[in-house]
């Protein structure tokens, strides 16, 4: 059967894979990873895919529509994301009043799948969560004609208007058995139309688990697609990807670990580690990190060619921590910047305001605390809530969310945009007080010093300062009313 995966267009440069979907400042473009996973799970079960990412390949809706329609699929399947998802359905309404069987996935309607349907008139169904499994039957069920109430984890769209769900579909139990997603890009996708400046150019982006142990309420993949309980694919699978990586894409500078957090079981992280010393695994690596990993882990991961590392340190309030369930403490975050720093492994530290019961001694500890640590990158945001989460749900009941339209979580150019305020700050004073705290960081003259003494020692991070630079710059400087 011919299936197209597509991440469809919206408005320019837009990373709709990420956890926070935007055109960014600094330029990323994720991979879309969740679609070539599944892309390649139905490769694998005998059908014919066409992997198509719009935003990456610049293509409009005719475009898409045309290249489409000239593959000639019995199945699409259209990802999608919160700030989207208008744009999304009418996309998808559209390719389904051809005659195609259409079918949405992500996180948004994963969280709202019956309200998504009906903000449509055409598409037939929608999987919530997961998505490999219940693709593979939804497809298998079509090509045989088969009943597609069989089929779990779908929301069906009935002739009468009615929705049916099928039950909760299976998410994949054995991650060794997904081929590598890094050969589905290689086939299918330009890898240097992506680009995440947190780790060297060109990259591709893998993961090596799925699911996260931790509680954030803030954090959407755990909560809408994921789940809490962590799943590994084991040391050998992982090591045999980033060598078929090293031997068979070898222009490849950087491999981004986008688990949820590597640091999920420290046990295996070091045999991780372990195996990529012992297997001859010399390409960079990237991934996120939980603040907890110790001096001793992270210089073996180092030594194994551990390069950046992203971590959500979040806030310099042990309040505001516990708030939002992070599960760490600001003591926690520094000596593991300290540990870091030891290891020689660059930092890239995300910070956040606008959690409840956030106020103006609060952030003013986020900054304080940032400029303490000094990591090598940082990023200072409002909270982004997302549906299906529990910092959606707090929002929504305290009456503190904006905004009814979900277009409004971005500006109009495609930059992230705030939705909520506190009972003490208003969306503008979050939003003031990010720009600030950046200006404040990168503009010091230490850290400028630093940064051009280390780009002119090093030719990958030159090049990598640059490429995230020559996009940042012009909102680094854009004027913001100091606090």
């Amino acid at each position: 059967m011919r299936i197209t995966a597509v991440n469809p267009p919206f408005i320019p440069g837009y990373s709709r894979g990420q956890r926070s979907p935007a055109v960014t400042k600094s330029g990323t473009l994720y991979y879309p990873i969740w679609l070539a996973y599944a892309a390649g799970a139905l490769e694998q079960a005998g059908h014919e895919v066409d992997l198509v990412d719009a935003p990456a390949d610049c293509l409009d809706i005719e475009q898409t529509i045309a290249r489409i329609t000239r593959f000639d699929p019995g199945l699409v399947i259209v990802e999608t994301s919160t700030p989207s998802i208008e744009s999304d359905v009418s996309f998808a309404d559209t390719i389904a009043s051809a005659g195609r069987f259409v079918v949405l996935v992500g996180t948004h309607p994963s969280a709202l799948p019956d309200d998504t349907l009906r903000m449509g008139k055409m598409f037939s169904c929608i999987v919530a969560g997961e998505y490999e499994n219940p693709l593979k039957g939804l497809a298998e069920a079509i090509e045989a004609g088969k009943e597609l109430s069989g089929v779990k984890g779908l929301h069906l769209r009935q002739p009468n208007g009615e929705i049916v769900f099928t039950g909760d579909g299976e998410r994949v139990s054995d991650l060794d058995s997904l081929p590598y997603v890094s050969r589905i890009y290689s086939r299918h996708l330009d890898i240097y139309r992506y680009n995440n400046p947190n780790a060297l150019f060109p990259q591709v982006m893998i993961m090596g688990g799925r699911g996260c142990p931790h509680g954030c309420t803030f954090c959407v993949f755990p909560q809408t697609l994921q789940g809490r309980k962590f799943r590994r694919r084991s040391v050998g699978n992982i090591t045999d990807e980033m060598l078929w990586i090293q031997n068979n894409m070898p222009e490849v500078k950087a491999v981004f670990f986008e688990d949820d957090t590597i640091s999920a079981d420290m046990g295996r992280l070091r045999e991780l580690a372990e195996s990529f010393i012992v297997n001859g695994v010399t390409v960079s690596w990237t991934s996120n990190m939980r603040a907890d990993v110790d001096l001793q882990t992270l210089r073996l991961c180092r030594k194994a060619g551990l390069r950046s590392i992203c971590v959500g340190f979040e806030s310099g309030s042990n309040r505001m921590l516990g708030n939002m369930r992070k599960g760490i403490t600001v003591e926690m975050s520094e000596k593991f910047a300290e540990n870091a720093r030891k290891a020689g492994i660059l930092v890239h530290g995300c910070f956040m305001v606008g959690t409840p019961g956030e106020d103006r001694k609060t952030m003013r500890e986020t900054l304080e605390f940032a400029l303490k640590i000094d990591p090598d990158t940082v990023q200072f945001y409002p909270m982004m809530v997302y549906p299906g989460t529990e910092a959606y749900r707090q929002v929504c009941k305290s009456n503190d969310l904006l905004t009814e339209s979900w277009r409004d979580w971005l500006t109009e150019e495609g930059l992230h945009s705030c939705v909520i305020r506190t009972e003490n700050l208003s969306s503008e004073e979050l939003v003031d007080f990010c720009d600030y705290a950046r200006r404040r960081f990168y503009l010091r003259p230490a850290y400028i010093a630093g940064k051009l003494w280390r780009s002119l020692l090093d030719a990958d991070e030159r090049r990598r300062t640059f490429r995230a630079f020559s996009t940042f710059r012009k909102y680094l400087f854009r004027n913001s009313r100091r606090r």
